[in-house]
């Protein structure tokens, strides 16, 4: 009896240490730090104050360690790759493995842009009935061409531009032949024929399709690289307005744009920035690619935000903190200001995905100005201890004072500004 009341005991000292030592700094500490780390050149990594650097490769001049009274660093000295030892009171508990990227900036943007992109192919929108002498018929309906689809090809045709269809069109009808169609669904090309049809009184031919070459908005810069000119905007895929579908791009270019009023945000009603292109319709750069993460391309003109035009180092996805940071955003002409936001959380992201934080606006003019996130400011760079670290991309509909947030390193990846390629280039140099 005794015996087993002493077993209950020590099992119940055992599970009240276990417990406790769950909440014992070190401990805590040990387990939120990672078992790999990276961060670029010139940066560094803060060692949690609880535990202390036991061993590094003193010939290894990838990393500097600095330990001062209430605080140790991992610099990172050159590209390349080592391994740290933690531990507590010289007993080993962790090796990291760093690794140290070559030293990247990138100059924020902020600026509103004007954004005009050019489909591959023509995008069909609807379907509409011709009235014909054997009663009303919609040739493209028929030939099973949905709205979303893009239509490529015409009788092996290349079509770029609405002005590529009509000749095309006009010959088949008057040859009573039909139309051979490669049309693009999604990921499948699809073929298809099509008969166009003469509508009573007139001497054209029609497919019986709303179709539409080309789309226009406005968004914001979210950076661009010093070096290459590349550039990345908006935050988020461009979409028809009316399939609702992404938009294949064939090419187009961005200008600079004027924000002339705002459409504040309501809950349940996002707001709006109303922009027009500015007079001078200045063309900045082009488009070649238009993703989940926004639209990018390379510039060909200058284009400044007036106060932070320097380089400016890069934020990882593990180096951003829940807390106080910054947006560079218009909103009245085309002057790029900062305000305040505050970023609520932030998932470690290995992998690409466009929602990796939710942030809150906090800035009284702002919030005076639009109700908080509205659409244009999409793409607006976000800014934490001087490092770009992401980009705004969509507001709650029922609080506009709150929105994701995309880390920057997937855009800068989208971009072609490939950061962690460079660094094995860099090692195996």
């Amino acid at each position: 009896m005794k015996k087993g009341l002493v077993k209950k005991a020590v099992g119940a000292i055992l599970l009240v240490l276990l417990f406790s030592a769950a909440f014992y700094p070190p401990i805590q500490q040990y387990v939120d730090t990672p078992a790999d780390i990276l961060f670029f050149q010139g940066q560094d990594f803060a060692v949690p104050a609880s535990l202390s650097v036991l061993e590094s490769d003193e010939t290894d001049e990838t990393v500097r360690v600095f330990s001062q009274e209430d605080q140790t660093t991992i610099a990172g000295v050159k590209p390349g790759n080592t391994k740290v030892q933690l531990g507590v009171a010289g007993f080993p508990l962790k090796t990291m493995d760093v690794t140290v990227l070559p030293e990247k900036k990138i100059i924020p943007g902020g600026q509103s842009i004007g954004v005009r992109v050019h489909t591959e192919g023509v995008l069909v929108v609807g379907h509409h009935l011709i009235d014909t002498e054997e009663g009303t018929d919609s040739p493209g309906e028929n030939a099973g061409i949905e709205v979303g689809d893009m239509i490529t090809k015409m009788d092996g045709i290349e079509i770029k531009d609405m002005s590529d269809i009509s000749s095309i069109v006009q010959n088949a009808g008057e040859n009573k032949t039909p139309i051979k169609l490669e049309v693009k669904r999604g990921e499948k090309t699809l073929n298809r024929e099509l008969s166009p049809k003469q509508a009573k009184g007139e001497q054209s031919y029609r497919l019986g399709l709303y179709i539409r070459d080309s789309a226009a908005g406005v968004g914001t810069l979210t950076f661009y690289d010093p070096d290459t000119k590349k550039y990345g905007a908006l935050g988020h895929v461009i979409s028809d307005m009316d399939t609702k579908q992404p938009i294949h791009v064939n090419d187009g270019e961005i200008l600079t744009s004027r924000v002339t009023s705002i459409d504040k945000g309501l809950n349940g009603e996002p707001g709006e920035k109303l922009a027009r292109f500015s007079n001078d319709r200045k063309i900045l750069g082009d488009i070649k690619k238009n993703s989940s993460f926004g639209i990018f391309g390379k510039l060909n003109a200058s284009i400044e935000n007036g106060k932070w035009d320097e380089p400016m180092e890069i934020g990882l996805s593990h180096q951003v903190k829940e807390g106080p940071a910054e947006i560079l955003t218009v909103v009245e002409g085309e002057e790029v200001k900062k305000f305040d936001i505050e970023i609520v959380s932030s998932t470690v992201q290995k992998f690409p995905a466009t929602k990796g934080m939710v942030i809150k606006v906090t800035d009284p003019e702002l919030l005076d100005a639009t109700g908080g996130i509205v659409q244009g400011m999409s793409g607006s760079p976000i800014i934490q201890d001087n490092r770009v670290v992401g980009a705004i991309t969509h507001v709650f509909v029922n609080d506009p004072t709150s929105g994701y947030a995309c880390h920057i390193e997937w855009m800068l990846e989208e971009a072609g500004v490939d950061i962690y390629n460079d660094s094995k280039q860099a090692e195996a140099s």
